[in-house]
């Protein structure tokens, strides 16, 4: 499946809401039927001992009415003592006589629960709860656990049990509380039995409103849980497909994610490792066709002087030529063609080394204005074959560098042999120290425009008869000098006007010693 993650996530989330619904279910269930069966105590309790003060109440009453009677008895005569005899409410027990009776069945029918009464002598009188007559129940026929409820209720306690569920064949909740009258004394327990079935129902209907909902809660949290997934899921999947494609070799592909989190800057990563990808790749073209080209430059630069060597050494060899002046002409040929190569070779290794950023040049402090008047000098020589005049200006005599003397004398010196070869006869070659920019100017046949960015590269050579002798190394040695010495190296170049090679040296507040 292409979406693994999207489905592990999503099985996840559904595992935790699933574990969480069925932690809150039994929570709930238990705490509601803690808090329902605490409410159902208070109840009961209130209204066992509302129960408990009308029995003394009803008490009081009836023997108040009794002595009344008593009384009158005595003031009419025996015959009235009979009547009293025939009125209803006489039995046998603290709570016997139709008074009591009567209201433990109005209790009973009006509170739609069981209330038993049992006496000091443990009598049990218990009414049927729907109003009907007492039931056959003694005091002997209940169960142990009962009986315990009963005695602690007698020790002026209100209890509570569930011993009576067996002899009232449904699972119920009792409420012992004493009878007291107003002396404080214990003459009575009331027995008050509320059934726990409505409980029960409620805690299941409670239960099944709660797994309803937590279901329906399921299935939408799987829903938005997949498309969440699946959101979160499609930058991990682009970042993908740009890794295969990258691993395919197509450096230019980018994966586009644009996000404020650890995904975005994955993502970011991903996308600065193929432009750095794309570069090396870039690079390594560059320098492979580099690599050809300077093989092809040095086997062509190499061919000719081997060649015309070659040829000269069969002539005389042959006795092709054989007169002492042909003979002659042939060995300065040979011997200009092995000087040329000589130059190439030397030329070569200096670029070589130079390169070669393991190579160390030897730097000291010196005066840069020593090396410049140095190069001058050596180069009006040079331009007197042409009459050619090399001019110096600077604004300074002291300028502080920090460098080797050996390799800035070669860099000014290529600059000023290709200033005085390009130049025509009896003009002027400058050389200009202002601040830090150092300028060598030349008034010859110049560059042209589409050249003028490639003058420093290898075996680049303009196509001009004055420049069949260079190497095309000269300029390529000397940028590579300025390189080691911080040096900035341009040109600019106007045909039949002006070149000027720019140096920008760097800026140095040291002094000579």
């Amino acid at each position: 499946m292409k979406n693994k993650i999207a489905l592990k996530l999503t099985l996840y989330f559904a595992a935790a809401l699933l574990i969480f619904a069925l932690v809150v279910g039994s929570s709930f269930r238990f705490l509601f039927w803690q808090h329902t069966e605490a409410l159902k105590r208070a109840e009961l309790e209130q209204r066992a001992v509302k129960i408990a003060q009308a029995m003394v109440d009803t008490r009081e009453q009836v023997t108040a009415w009794q002595e009344r009677m008593a009384q009158k008895q005595a003031d009419e005569g025996g015959k009235e003592g009979k009547r009293q005899e025939q009125r209803p409410g006489g039995g046998g027990g603290q709570f016997g006589g139709w008074g009591y009776a009567s209201m433990l069945r109005f209790l009973s029918s009006s509170a739609a629960d069981d209330v038993w009464i049992v006496d000091l002598e443990n009598n049990l009188e218990v009414s049927d709860h729907k109003g009907g007559p007492s039931r056959i129940i003694t005091y002997k026929d209940l169960p142990p656990d009962a009986d315990k409820v009963v005695k602690e209720a007698f020790r002026g306690k209100t209890v509570f049990g569930q011993g009576f569920s067996p002899l009232l064949q449904v699972p119920t909740l009792t409420v012992a509380t004493p009878i007291q009258d107003k002396n404080g004394a214990i003459i009575g327990v009331v027995l008050l039995h509320s059934p726990l079935s409505g409980m029960e129902e409620a805690a299941g209907q409670g239960m099944k409103i709660l797994w309803v909902s937590a279901g329906i809660a399921l299935l939408l949290a799987s829903v938005f849980s997949l498309l969440f997934s699946l959101k979160f899921t499609k930058p991990l999947n682009m970042m993908k497909r740009t890794a295969e494609e990258m691993a395919e070799g197509d450096y230019a592909v980018r994966s586009g994610v644009q996000q404020n989190d650890e995904i975005g800057e994955l993502g970011k990563a991903l996308d600065i490792l193929g432009e750095r990808l794309e570069l090396a790749s870039q690079e390594s073209a560059k320098l492979d066709q580099l690599r050809k080209d300077f093989i092809a430059n040095i086997s062509h630069e190499l061919r000719t002087p081997v060649t015309v060597i070659r040829g000269s050494l069969e002539a005389i060899c042959d006795k092709v030529v054989d007169t002492p002046e042909q003979i002659e002409e042939y060995h300065r040929q040979m011997l200009s063609e092995s000087i040329f190569l000589q130059r190439l070779i030397n030329d070569l290794l200096d670029l070589s080394r130079l390169q070669n950023h393991n190579f160390q040049i030897e730097k000291t402090q010196l005066n840069l204005c020593d090396v410049v008047q140095d190069v001058v000098r050596s180069s009006q020589h040079i331009g007197k074959r042409k009459a050619i005049n090399v001019e110096i200006k600077s604004d300074v005599d002291i300028y502080p560098f920090n460098g080797d003397y050996g390799r800035l004398r070669q860099m000014l010196m290529i600059f000023l042999d290709n200033a005085i070869k390009f130049s025509p006869l009896g003009s002027t070659v400058e050389v200009l120290l202002t601040g830090n920019v150092l300028k060598v100017v030349d008034h010859g046949c110049g560059i042209p425009a589409k050249d003028l960015p490639h003058v420093f590269e290898r075996f680049y050579k303009t196509r001009v008869e004055t420049n069949k002798s260079g190497t095309g190394l000269g300029l390529a040695i000397a940028k590579e000098i300025a390189e080691r010495h911080d040096i900035k190296v341009s040109m600019t170049s106007e045909p039949d006007v002006a070149t000027v090679v720019i140096m920008t040296l760097p800026v140095t507040d040291k002094t000579i010693a």
